[in-house]
């Protein structure tokens, strides 16, 4: 077993994300993994990425405060304990439109 305690967690840029900060847990960098990259990324109001599409798998679970996802002009609000899966090259932004952080646990599989 490997254990990351949040204090030992470093941050990195995720392309095309702002008002963002992200921190890498597991996998690429971080190592522990080698089959998910799992990382914690923190939303400021007005934060968001894309939009965009690249070849991973994602989830998105959300931990605090809520997130708007947009897929094709689709709209969808996630709060605290919801999550999605965004397929591989879909099209997405997300937005923090909230008045509050959002805190998003990030799942992404390796491409194949």
């Amino acid at each position: 077993m490997q254990v990351k305690h949040l204090a030992d967690a470093k941050p990195y840029e995720a392309p095309n994300h702002r008002g963002c900060t992200a921190l890498r847990l597991f996998g690429a960098e971080a190592g522990g993994t080698q089959t998910v990259v799992v990382g914690l990324s923190h939303f400021l109001p007005g934060g968001g990425a894309g939009p965009d599409a690249s070849p991973p798998e994602k989830v998105y679970f959300v931990l605090a405060g809520e997130l708007t996802v947009i897929i094709n002009g689709k709209e969808t609000v996630l709060r605290k304990n919801d999550s999605c899966v965004i397929a591989p090259n879909e099209t997405r932004e997300i937005v923090n439109r909230g008045n509050e952080v959002c805190t998003i646990l990030v799942a992404v599989a390796p491409v194949k």
